[in-house]
């Protein structure tokens, strides 16, 4: 039994008769990469040897800024769409608080719907979870708290698509830039 629970805690699963790298494989190994470097910390998978350790270590030295640096310039990349598109608006229409208004209200809804609302319905059919559970792993993982409570991809009884956890990777990626603005855009009406 000790041996199962090591073999488990070092990422191995089983699965009937056979093992399978399970977290370990690139999908998973992809994701591990993200939650380093995104400073999630599920706390779910870890290295186990001292090498691991110490890579894991520089790794993450040199991915949680470069992580930073690039969630900057995504956001940077929304905030000039919307800031473009609300001047379009603004030539067409002649509007002009209104245009900023409303493309501010517009990228809102749509962070809201592809990074909040939306997300909850892939990890209902693909974890299992209800939808209140998927909209409170999306907010969890994208503020960056990662409990740890939910995490995608762990449930053995599940078969999941290899490109499952590498979509989660890249929608943890943006969603985070998303946010990154919004709590901005709050702190600045708070301020």
């Amino acid at each position: 039994l000790q041996g199962i629970i090591q073999a488990y805690k070092s990422g191995i699963t089983l699965q009937g008769n056979t093992t399978s790298l399970g977290r370990w494989d690139y999908s998973g190994s992809f994701f591990f990469s993200i939650s380093a470097i995104t400073t999630i910390g599920y706390g779910n998978l870890s290295p186990s040897t001292a090498v691991g350790r110490i890579f894991c270590i520089v790794f993450a030295l040199f991915g949680i800024p470069l992580n930073l640096v690039l969630l900057n310039e995504i956001g940077q990349l929304m905030l000039l769409g919307v800031q473009h598109c609300a001047r379009r608006l603004e030539q067409v229409f002649h509007w002009q608080n209104k245009a900023s208004f409303l493309m501010k209200t517009c990228a809102l809804v749509t962070g809201l719907l592809l990074f909040l609302l939306l997300p909850p319905l892939l990890f209902s059919e693909k974890e299992g979870w209800s939808y209140e559970e998927g909209i409170y792993y999306s907010f969890i993982t994208l503020s960056t708290i990662g409990f740890g409570d939910y995490v995608i991809g762990m449930n053995p009884d599940r078969t999941y698509p290899g490109w499952y956890k590498n979509v989660i990777s890249l929608w943890i990626l943006f969603g985070m830039a998303w946010l990154a603005l919004v709590i901005k855009f709050c702190i600045n009406i708070l301020e």
